[in-house]
This record gives structure tokens, C-alpha cells and sequence, in this order.
């Protein structure tokens, strides 16, 4: 659905986006994600060519982008939909005349423009504020006029730039539950951009981890959770530093758990199995792309070490061994 080649945008001396190739599957959600400055936001203008790349192709449902001319790219951008972090809606305007905008810029006729906005506002569960002002409406109302406005000229692919930042935990859970459930219903393939990982974590399939205006590492996120050495992960599962009072001469390890292993009482069986006082330094679970998921850190008696890795490891989970015990 959405392919960049070698894109890079500078400005000035600065590459913001830097020979980035990335591959967003159809009627995924995919999140891009990375902390403030670190290309996020201009690789999410590039994919509409709001930017246009120094160099590189983008190509979106089939179109060349980068290959347009301006009256093709003006129809081209018709098919991807744009959600913003400050929801960019007209004061003067009601709640419907804001959805009926981009259609009416298109040239849709009046009553054609009214009956879509009307069925966007039902999809968005606002079709009872159609005549209020913008301005009587919570930041999270506002948040779903503009992904009713966005998805008002039947795109094919909805963008959505850091759109649940400015929110609270409870809107912004909201937020992502309709993005699913458009995802679901549309068939829409979702790009969204953000610096939380709890988004990522609670909406998206596959994600891209942005840094410094590059790519370092992208996938499916069931298949990043069982990859050694994911830096994605380790953001998922953020599990800090290994405390002060653990021994020198234990051996700390990371277990990662993926779909039916998260449900098995490994740890109980582990000390059962090696008779083995095991102490856990941190635990999280969570579902991920669909799939329950989760990190655990343990603290090994470093004689036995070995072993137990060895028989976890055996037992198709990801084992990363954070410090070696002096005793092993």
C-alpha cells in the first residue's frame, strides 16, 4: 500500500529524513514511532507530499508519487486522509461544515457533501453535535470531527500525526479504539505517527522505530517481540536497570513471552524443575498486535545459570542474558 525507496528530506544542513526505505502493508495499522525530532513527523508529510524528498520514490495504492504532476498528485491525495495533533478545524464553521469541507473543495454537490458528512459523524458517534459550534465540543470530540473529516473523501489510507498527544488516557483510549474499529470496518490502512509506546502498544500490527532520520528497525510487532536484541521491545517492555542490591554473583536474564507461553507458569515449573530460589526483578504483561505478551527479568543463582538457560531456551522462549554471575 504505502513504499518509500531511498527518500531523504535536508533542511539546510539537517537530514531530517535520511535514505529511509519502508514498506507499510495494506489494511495494517502501522506505527511510526521515536521521540521528538527524530524525523517522525516529515517522513508522515512525505508520504502525502505535503514534502516533497530530495531524493527517493514514494508510492501510495499503486501511484508514483513522486512521479506526478501537480493536478494528478491533487487527485492522488484525495485517496490518503490527514489526522492532526491540533485538529486544524474552522471556528466558523459548524461540526458537519467542517467534515463537508474537503468535499466541497472537491466539488461535490451540497446534498451529496451533507448525506457523507452526516454518515461520517454516525461512524465517529457525533452525528448528534452535526449543527454545534467547534468550540463547545471536548478535545476529544473535536479529535473525532477531524477523523470524520478525513475519512469523508473515501481515502484509502488515513494518517494520523501525534493526533492523540494533547489527550487524556481515557480520550486517547477512545481515540485508538475507533481507529481500530475504522481499520476494521474501512479496510483502511492507518499510518500513525507518534513518541508513545502505549499507543503502539494498544492499536498498531507493525511498527518502525525512527531515529536520529532513520529507519533501525521495523516489522510486525508479534515478530519484533521474538526477535534478540529488539530495540522496539525493549520499549515495549521497559524494565529499567538492574537494581544495586542484586549479587555479584548472580546472573540476571530477560524472558520474553509470546502467545501460549505467556499463559504457562514457566517460572514455577523452573524452580520446581532446578530447585532453585529465583527472585523477579520486573515483570510486564501485555497484548500486543492480538497476541499476549510479555517481558520478565529474573535473578539466577549463577552456579545454575547455564542450565537454566539452556532448558528455557529449549522451550522456544527468547532468553537475553543481561549480566553473567561471577560464580558461573
Amino acid at each position: 500500500m504505502i513504499a518509500l525507496e531511498h527518500v531523504s528530506k535536508r533542511y539546510g544542513g539537517v537530514a531530517a529524513v535520511d535514505d529511509v526505505s519502508l514498506t507499510i502493508p495494506t489494511g495494517e495499522i502501522f506505527g511510526i514511532v521515536g521521540q521528538s525530532g527524530a524525523g517522525k513527523s516529515t517522513l508522515a508529510r512525505l508520504v502525502n507530499l505535503i514534502e516533497r524528498p530530495d531524493a527517493g520514490t514514494v508510492t501510495v495504492d499503486g501511484a508514483e508519487l513522486t512521479a506526478l504532476g501537480e493536478g494528478e498528485l491533487r487527485a492522488a491525495r484525495r485517496r490518503i486522509g490527514m489526522v492532526f495533533q491540533r485538529f486544524n478545524l474552522l471556528g466558523s464553521r459548524t461540526v458537519r461544515g467542517n467534515v463537508e469541507l474537503a468535499l466541497e473543495l472537491d466539488g461535490t454537490p451540497r446534498a451529496e457533501r451533507r448525506e457523507r458528512a452526516l454518515e461520517m459523524l454516525d461512524l465517529v458517534g457525533l452525528s448528534h453535535r452535526a449543527d454545534a459550534s467547534v468550540h463547545e465540543l471536548s478535545g476529544g470530540q473535536q479529535q473525532r470531527v477531524g477523523i470524520a473529516r478525513a475519512l469523508a473523501a473515501r481515502p484509502r489510507v488515513l494518517l494520523s500525526d501525534e493526533a492523540t498527544s494533547a489527550l487524556d488516557p481515557e480520550t486517547t483510549a477512545s481515540i485508538l479504539e475507533l481507529y481500530r474499529r475504522i481499520n476494521a470496518e474501512l479496510g483502511l490502512t492507518v499510518l500513525l505517527i507518534t513518541h508513545e509506546m502505549d499507543v503502539v502498544k494498544a492499536v498498531c500490527d507493525s511498527a518502525a522505530l525512527v531515529e536520529a532520520g532513520r529507519v533501525v528497525e521495523s516489522g510486525r510487532l508479534v515478530d519484533l517481540i521474538r526477535t534478540p536484541g529488539s530495540r522496539l521491545t525493549a520499549q515495549l517492555f521497559p524494565l529499567g536497570p538492574i537494581p544495586d542490591s542484586v549479587p555479584a554473583e548472580a546472573t540476571v536474564i530477560d524472558i520474553t513471552f509470546a502467545g501460549g507461553t505467556a499463559d504457562r507458569p514457566v517460572i514455577a515449573q523452573l524452580a520446581r524443575d532446578h530447585g532453585l530460589d529465583v527472585s523477579i526483578l520486573g515483570a510486564l504483561i501485555e497484548r500486543i498486535g492480538g497476541t499476549q505478551a510479555g517481558r520478565t527479568r529474573l535473578e539466577v543463582p549463577g552456579a545454575a545459570a547455564s542450565a537454566v538457560v539452556a532448558d528455557l531456551r529449549g522451550q522456544g522462549l527468547l532468553v537475553e542474558v543481561l549480566r553473567t554471575g561471577a560464580a558461573a
